[in-house]
């Protein structure tokens, strides 16, 4: 199937599946959450999208740990206990009070403005609820562009306003002051920490990778022109961090990357991946930037998906199936990348424990993408587990919020 082919086969899929799609149309075709068609099929439909009328590009959520390891010096990634009561609130949407499965927990959420700036000229701008630990409840903050929060909820890493920044601070999160500061001398705009919390990934740009542009009927865009530059690899104990130079590489009709397209870790917390629009969708690279093949488990690993692996390394979350179900995804053999099994959920975001995710999923009969809630699905299962309320609104509106987990 040719590009072409690929757009008809989207926007054909789009309108039989969806009510019409109003403003933010190019906004909705790169959005990877909650998304229920394959993201190969809509990357290339935005391709060719952005030659014509300059598409968004979607930003990358990413959490994780600092310098606060699991209890009892295990590994946390390997070890789940899947007996802790998962806390629910299902009629909260902003949510205010824990919500958790297993062994994950929402440690913070935000929600998304665009501040125009001029009459064309804007930036996409966070708000973030953080979750306080003594209170059990989530408390607004306007003063970070960017968090991820640490295993434990004991610390987060966090990015001030006004994107790219030349320090990354690490915030205790009980008492709200940042203890430490990391400069840096090529500015930052995302943030990841390693599985196991004691490493930092942050993801170099020279330029906003939040920016908007209003053009034909005021619709928010942003051309496919990455101002990536590389990364750094910090120790959050010592503070130590490298460089790493990664050249932005010629992709599909030239458009390599979204705006935003951040590194992260994968589960062996040596190697540093970053996706991209075209083949190979994963690019996996050492700390100094150097490409390296893949690590057991993660090379039919989606970046689209944020799951990822199982806790114990059995399983790799999948991409929309929606064969036994209207919405479903896909478990996979890591290894083999072949189907293991088709579970609930529109988009698996985490795993609460070796056999049970959180994801983003609609009410039975919906048929509407966008009003989707927080669930907890189980393999095997055919019961969900509502932890929030409906997100409200179409896509990137008031009502609508973003996740980030972290291990309890």
């Amino acid at each position: 199937m040719n590009v072409e082919e690929l757009v008809r086969a989207a926007l054909h899929e789009q309108a039989a599946e969806q009510p019409p799609s109003g403003p933010g149309l190019a906004d909705r075709v790169l959005t990877v959450r909650r998304r229920r068609r394959t993201r190969r099929i809509a990357s290339a439909a935005v391709a060719v999208a952005a030659v014509l009328t300059a598409v968004l590009g979607v930003p990358r959520l990413e959490s994780g740990g600092h310098d606060v390891r699991p209890s009892g010096g295990v590994d946390h990634d390997r070890t789940v206990k899947a007996d802790r009561p998962a806390k629910t609130h299902s009629a909260q949407s902003l949510p205010r009070t824990t919500i958790a499965a297993g062994n994950t927990v929402m440690a913070a959420y935000f929600t998304e403005k665009t501040d125009w700036q001029t009459e064309r000229q804007g930036v996409r701008v966070r708000s973030y609820w953080l979750l306080d630990k003594k209170s059990g409840r989530y408390e607004k903050t306007t003063k970070w562009s960017w968090v991820a929060v640490a295993p434990g909820l004991k610390t987060a890493a966090v990015l001030e306003q006004h994107l790219p920044v030349r320090r990354i601070g690490l915030l205790d999160l009980a008492s709200g002051k940042v203890e430490r500061w990391f400069p840096v001398d090529h500015p930052v705009g995302g943030l990841a920490f390693s599985p196991d919390g004691t490493k930092l990934v942050a993801t170099a740009y020279d330029k906003n990778p939040d920016h908007r542009t209003k053009e034909v009927g005021n619709d928010p865009v942003t051309p496919f022109d990455s101002r990536r530059t590389g990364f750094y690899v910090f120790d959050v104990a010592s503070g130590h961090g490298t460089w790493a130079p990664v050249k932005v590489t010629p992709g599909m009709m030239d458009i390599p990357l979204n705006v935003r397209q951040d590194f992260a870790f994968s589960r062996d917390g040596k190697t540093v991946w970053g996706g991209q629009l075209s083949k190979p969708y994963m690019r996996f690279y050492d700390a100094s930037g150097h490409p390296v093949a893949a690590p057991a488990g993660e090379k039919y690993r989606d970046w689209f998906v944020e799951a990822g692996l199982s806790p114990d390394g059995t399983r790799l979350a999948g991409d929309f199936a929606g064969e036994k179900w209207h919405t479903s995804s896909w478990l996979l053999d890591p290894h083999t990348g072949k189907h293991l099994a088709e579970i609930h959920g529109q988009q698996l975001l985490a795993w609460a424990d070796d056999k049970s995710l959180i994801a983003w999923d609609l009410a039975k009969g919906d048929k509407d993408e966008f009003h989707s809630r927080l669930v907890l699905v189980t393999i095997g299962s055919d019961k969900e587990v509502p932890l929030s309320g409906f997100l409200k609104g179409s896509d990137v509106t008031e009502g609508r919020w973003t996740p980030v987990f972290a291990r309890r």
